[in-house]
């Protein structure tokens, strides 16, 4: 089988496409990302694939998490990818999606993790300094990990800016046991 994100693309882009079209992407973020978190929680992942379930079944099992109606588009969209037999690639055609939306938009997400809870002022002095690091407009998810010990690892696309204690002892380790 293909790579998920191969598969992914050509659905992702089509979304953005008809979003963006109807001024809807902002809108339409949240919902994509709520029906990929719950096709990837395997009970509901399970009962999907279930050949017994049709695709009418299907959808309305996978769009009832959605909690409100779907707009229409996207209602649509989850019928194909569920007719196409796909279900299994829409948290990548999450992230792709938002992934264009950040690009459109000049923007990406910065995940900053940290043993303890950052400030706002701490938070922005941080956003603020990583801006001169990377050329777009950073928008900040805070996540505590205790196991960092102290400092911060930021997170912006594929770099990951490591400053915490626990990444510091492991270069330690590294170092005394080489």
């Amino acid at each position: 089988m293909a790579e998920l994100s191969t598969v992914a693309r050509p659905y992702a882009e089509a979304l953005f496409s008809a979003a963006t079209a109807k001024g809807a992407a902002d809108a339409w973020l949240p919902l994509l990302q709520t029906l990929a978190q719950a096709v990837s929680q395997p009970q509901i992942a399970s009962l999907a694939a279930d050949p017994r379930l049709s695709d009418q079944q299907t959808f309305e099992l996978v769009s009832a998490v959605a909690r409100d109606a779907l707009p229409p588009e996207l209602a649509a969209f989850l019928r194909l990818v569920i007719e196409n037999d796909r279900l299994a690639a829409l948290p990548e055609v999450a992230s792709q999606f938002r992934q264009l939306k950040n690009d459109a938009e000049g923007t990406a997400d910065c995940l900053i993790e940290s043993a303890f809870a950052l400030s706002e002022p701490q938070v922005s002095d941080l956003v603020k300094r990583l801006g001169r690091k990377f050329p777009r407009r950073l928008k900040p998810e805070l996540r505590i990990e205790p196991q960092l010990i102290g400092g911060v690892r930021v997170t912006v696309g594929d770099r990951v800016l490591d400053g915490s204690v626990r990444a510091r002892l492991d270069a330690m380790r590294v170092q005394l046991t080489t």
